[in-house]
């Protein structure tokens, strides 16, 4: 083998690597934004949960208040006022179609993250670098489509979700201690 042949096999050995780190960085990136739309998506329930029940109950009680005790009109009305708010606040906050949301992108960043790790560990070496490339490159723009549709996360879930992965959230046992 003379020394061009030599320089060509380097440079796409190179090349190949490059496409590598860049498949883990793209599934890093994927692991992180699952994680953080999964703590979203924990946040949204919670907070529908904490205003509905005590709206729910509010609006009951002030109903019986009504209807039991004639004197208690004044104290069912505040109920009721109270009971309203926060179905107001529910209703403005939208917190289950936000939850629905938060948990479509959280999995949409799962099947990217499993595509840029199977592509990285089972199909890299197998492919031209032209088919690394493309694949690469369409993976990328699935993932940019998903970061502009996806909300942005909160400070606190952004936290959780690195504790969530030094916990290790997201070992398989496959994977040893990896």
């Amino acid at each position: 083998m003379d020394t061009e042949d030599q320089a060509r096999l380097d440079s796409d050995a190179r090349r190949r690597r490059a496409i590598g780190a860049e498949f883990r960085r793209l599934e890093e990136s994927a692991m992180y934004s699952a994680q953080c739309q999964f703590e979203e998506t924990k946040r949204w329930r919670a907070l529908h949960l904490l205003l509905g029940v005590p709206a729910t109950l509010l609006a009951a009680i002030a109903g019986t208040t009504a209807l039991v005790e004639s004197t208690g009109r004044t104290a069912a009305g505040i109920l009721a006022l109270i009971s309203s708010g926060l179905g107001a606040v529910l209703t403005t906050v939208n917190a289950p179609q936000r939850t629905a949301q938060a948990s479509a992108s959280a999995n949409a960043f799962l099947e990217i993250q499993t595509a840029a790790r199977q592509h990285r560990e089972i199909d890299l070496d197998q492919w031209t670098l032209e088919q690394a490339r493309q694949t690469l490159a369409t993976l990328t723009v699935r993932r940019d489509e998903q970061n502009a549709t996806a909300e942005v996360p909160g400070r606190r879930a952004y936290r959780k979700a690195q504790a969530n992965l030094r916990a290790g959230t997201q070992r398989y046992a496959v994977d040893g201690d990896t």
